[in-house]
């Protein structure tokens, strides 16, 4: 009890037909495979203490100003493609293809040409000239076919991207047009016709234009975080981790007490014609610390003060409207609660004696709180911390207008997706079928459906971030990557867990580029703090 408070079916991707090793700018495979997070990956906090959100981040606002699609050489064609070019919603851009004759017939003598070399006609000796006629017959009309189909496909795709490539967003690019309807097109008209889709970088567009340059941020901060309350509580924590626990008899429940309870709540419908159970406000063996009766819900405490050991009490409450679970705010429930069992604590007398059981090395109770205060402040400045660039990036998110490509979308989703399994796994072992299970493309759409709120704030937060680096030219020194990416690098090594360096400088540039930004927001915006 919480008491405290894809693609269509028609369209195929590059790499299930190509005979040929697949082209560079195809990669993408349409299996969910958790995204390897970097867990091991630290960035010095002298670097800016936002790196943690931007890590959570990942920022892939960075496509904004992807390299070009292809790296490679194009061959060159014997005529120019008839290429159309077709503005789509989020940021995709539809490529209709028509290839020429002339280019489909030097397609095909080269392929005619290779299988010349390799194929082992019966009755010709290995490279020697065989009759068109006589290899295609040994070879399959078929088969022919789609080799020459895919080869044109490998040699003008390329060119088909002129246009986009400095646009496309890698592991984008799909064709739409079925196989087996470019069979057919090229063996009726000896052309080529295909439809190329590919999500492009989007554009960012700021309302008000440079608003980013002059935030007025209100920073929300959480009573709990203050570093003298958050002291005092870790003390009085540790303070009663020391105590024996003893069975409380002949008296009920008191302030100070411990007590084991069996939690049970129901709602009626206004005109108490229906009792409905509610499980989220249910618990069994619930060790509730009276003095911790401010977290739980209002008036619960009071309700059951004086409860003894095997007694059942009942009672209505009603959750309040700031109640952490949504579904229960608001809500008039009638509680049933039966005590288990009841402790009080024997605690050891507060002197100096205890000092080194309350925190290793200190040898009087001074220094305990003084140590204590010392860590609590700095917890409580990386809390301030987060909590400004939390604030900063939602502010940033609400002033921009921009398109959600659906390849950034599925991307920042899966690695969100990631992450959950990877935490899912670390908290509980998980046997092959329950692994199969939670990654199942199911699982994954239902995932990216129910999370598509929180997913694409995320990505506008990305995207903004990195607009924002390009517009102010901001740099991070070569010299912090070398450093972080060594850093990173020894801790892999150090926990032996298998890494890619190119991916960790990758990952290691966003966090320094992203934090230099939220530094850059710092010292021009105007932040105001309160206190909740």
């Amino acid at each position: 009890m919480e008491l405290c408070n894809s693609s269509s079916p028609t369209s195929f991707h590059l790499k299930s037909f190509l005979v040929s090793p697949p082209l560079s700018l195809i990669s993408l495979s349409n299996s969910f495979k958790p995204t390897k997070r970097f867990p091991s990956l630290t960035i010095s906090r002298k670097c800016h203490q936002s790196s943690h959100s931007l890590r959570k981040l990942s920022i892939c606002a960075r496509a904004s100003a992807a390299p070009p699609v292809t790296d490679t050489v194009k061959d060159p064609l014997p005529a120019d493609l008839v290429v159309e070019e077709i503005q789509e919603p989020n940021c995709r851009v539809r490529l209709s293809v028509e290839v020429p004759s002339i280019i489909c017939d030097d397609c095909y003598k080269r392929v005619m040409n290779e299988f010349m070399k390799k194929a082992k006609v019966p009755g010709f000796r290995p490279g020697k000239k065989v009759p068109e006629s006589i290899l295609i017959s040994y070879i399959g009309k078929d088969n022919v076919r789609k080799a020459t189909v895919e080869a044109i496909l490998k040699r003008t795709l390329p060119h088909a991207m002129s246009s986009i490539e400095a646009r496309a967003l890698k592991d984008s690019i799909r064709i739409k047009t079925a196989f087996s309807e470019m069979e057919k097109t090229y063996s009726s008209f000896n052309i080529l016709k295909y439809d190329i889709i590919v999500d492009v970088a989007p554009e960012v567009k700021w309302a008000p234009e440079d608003g980013y340059k002059n935030l007025k941020i209100v920073v929300e901060l959480d009573k709990e975080i203050d570093a003298k309350t958050a002291a005092e509580r870790e003390l009085k924590r540790r303070y009663k981790s020391l105590s024996v626990m003893r069975i409380v008899l002949n008296r009920g429940l008191q302030i100070g007490d411990v007590a084991v309870l069996d939690i049970s709540a129901t709602t009626m419908e206004q005109d108490g014609s229906e009792v409905k159970d509610v499980p989220a406000a249910e618990s069994k063996g619930f060790q509730f610390d009276t003095e911790d009766g401010d977290r739980v819900i209002p008036g619960f405490l009071d309700s059951i003060i004086g409860i003894q050991g095997g007694e059942t009490k009942s009672f209505p409450l009603v959750f309040p409207d700031s109640w952490k679970q949504e579904d229960l705010r608001g809500l008039p429930c009638q509680f049933t609660v039966e005590c288990k069992e009841l402790f009080y604590r024997e605690l050891p007398e507060m002197n100096d004696d205890i000092a080194d059981k309350l925190l290793p090395g200190c040898t009087t109770i001074e220094q305990v709180k003084e140590s204590l205060l010392e860590r609590c402040i700095e917890l409580e400045q990386t809390a301030k911390d987060q909590a400004t660039d939390n604030a900063i990036l939602d502010q940033l998110r609400k002033m921009i207008e921009v398109e959600i490509p659906q390849t950034l979308f599925e991307e920042q989703g899966r690695q969100l997706y990631g992450a959950r399994l990877l935490q899912i796994q670390g908290n509980m072992k998980l046997n092959d079928e329950q692994i199969a299970t939670l990654t199942s493309p199911k699982a994954v759409r239902e995932y990216l459906e129910n999370q598509r709120e929180n997913i694409e704030n995320i990505i506008k937060q990305n995207l903004a971030v990195g607009d924002i680096f390009k517009r102010e030219n901001l740099q991070v020194s070569t010299d912090e990557i070398v450093k972080e990416v060594e850093n990173s690098v020894a801790e892999f090594k150090k926990h032996k867990q298998e890494y890619d360096e190119e991916s960790i400088q990758e990952q290691v540039q966003e966090v320094l580029e992203g934090a230099k930004v939220l530094e850059w927001l710092r010292e021009k915006s105007d932040i105001q703090y309160v206190t909740e």
